[in-house]
């Protein structure tokens, strides 16, 4: 009895304990917020509470609690953390993380958090400039950030590596270039969000990799529209190169058109970019001893044109055709409908002037009956018409 009762009081306190936990575990937005824009990046931070304290693993969970985040090239999972390269309309959805967790190094706890709900918003942000336009730069090299408007905005960082949030007022000393434009040097190799926010809303997101290799891959840091041009630098840090291999989703590409600057550039030309040209790009020296970081290639279907990334239809044009169709329809039946009321009405106005029997007196002419029988077959036809002219006098009076 008392090792049942002792069991009974371990598992209530086991219970208790996790009770206590559950809740602490969360899930935090950068930047803040569930709305989040086509093409940016979001990173996704699982958040613990003070009584966590020998983590053993993070798991991630989209959409149901059964599921795993499918393989995506776009989502990448580092431990408490997954980021969103170049966000779809696919990417809503929920999202929350599980953090197992041992209890007195003997028993393993997992713990789920609250699920995030994160809504792709189809309307363009107050849009980030970002100069010279790339994800990926040298350490020690300068860039250039500036707010949509001129006035109200913060520029915002959050360290993707020491997951710390900074707030750059900008002007200041040495870093400010305009009330709106902010630079900045890079200090280390990190990878950092930034963007602009204000008391009402912020504008797109970019993120930009440090990097202390020897050689980098310049790709455009936003999303390009299908049939525009599109070049790729692949810059050494120092050295006369001359040559580069690119790759594309850790494929070698062959038939593009490569070329060299004098400066040690070379350059990978696309004309006519389409949506099959998204993917990861790098660059490596011939040999292979030297490789860039990977970036996406982020493309949007044509200006004006906004089929979805699942093949529907879903564009402007489309939707306006069904619904002139419609009001053509219901037009032409409001101009049916009003025809035959008119006709109706004609009709019953003639019908009641004209259509009405006709007295006694104008009756034609009738043949005198020859025998008895046609005599009293006159006389009820007589009586039957005198009896209509009668009923007609109380129908329509005046008559």
């Amino acid at each position: 009895m008392n090792i049942l009762i002792s069991s009974l009081l371990g598992v209530a306190a086991f219970v208790l304990q996790v009770a206590t936990v559950i809740g602490k575990v969360g899930v935090s937005v950068w930047p803040r917020g569930s709305n989040i824009y086509l093409g940016e990046c979001v990173l996704l931070q699982c958040t613990l509470g003070s009584n966590f304290r020998s983590v053993r693993r993070y798991q991630w969970f989209r959409h149901n609690s059964y599921t795993a985040p499918t393989p995506n090239p776009r989502h990448v999972v580092s431990g408490d953390s997954y980021s969103i390269t170049a966000v779809t309309r696919e990417d809503a959805g929920k999202y929350w993380c599980q953090a197992d967790w041992w209890k007195d190094n003997t028993t393993l706890v997992a713990v789920p958090s609250m699920p995030t709900v994160l809504i792709v918003s189809e309307l363009p942000p107050p849009s980030l400039t970002l100069t010279p336009s790339t994800r990926q730069i040298f350490k020690g090299e300068t860039f250039l950030l500036q707010c949509p408007y001129s006035s109200g905005w913060k520029m915002m960082q959050f360290s993707l590596d020491k997951k710390d949030l900074y707030t750059s007022n900008c002007p200041t000393p040495g870093d400010a270039v305009s009330i709106d434009k902010c630079e900045f040097t890079v200090a280390g190799r990190e990878s950092q969000l930034y963007w602009c926010e204000d008391t009402k809303s912020r504008s797109n997101t970019v993120n930009i990799t440090a990097s202390n290799g020897t050689i980098i891959l310049k790709s455009p840091a936003f999303p390009v529209f299908a049939g525009n041009k599109v070049v790729l630098y692949c810059q050494y840090r120092i050295g006369n190169h001359s040559n580069a291999t690119f790759f594309k989703n850790g494929r070698e590409i062959i038939a593009e058109t490569f070329f060299s600057s004098s400066d040690g550039v070379i350059e990978m030309t696309i004309e006519n970019v389409t949506l099959e040209d998204e993917g990861l790009y790098k660059c490596a020296s011939q040999d292979r001893k030297m490789e860039s970081p990977e970036s996406w290639l982020s493309v949007r279907p044509a200006r004006g044109n906004f089929t979805s990334t699942d093949g529907t239809a879903a564009s402007t044009m489309g939707s306006w055709k069904w619904i002139i169709l419609f009001c053509g329809i219901v037009l032409l039946f409001l101009i049916l409908l009003s025809v035959w009321l008119i006709c109706h009405y004609r009709y019953q106005r003639f019908c009641t002037s004209s259509c009405l029997a006709l007295p006694i007196e104008n009756l034609p002419a009738v043949e005198l009956p020859a025998t008895k029988q046609d005599v009293t077959e006159v006389q009820w036809d007589l009586s039957w018409m005198e009896m209509s002219s009668l009923l007609d006098k109380q129908l329509y009076p005046g008559t």
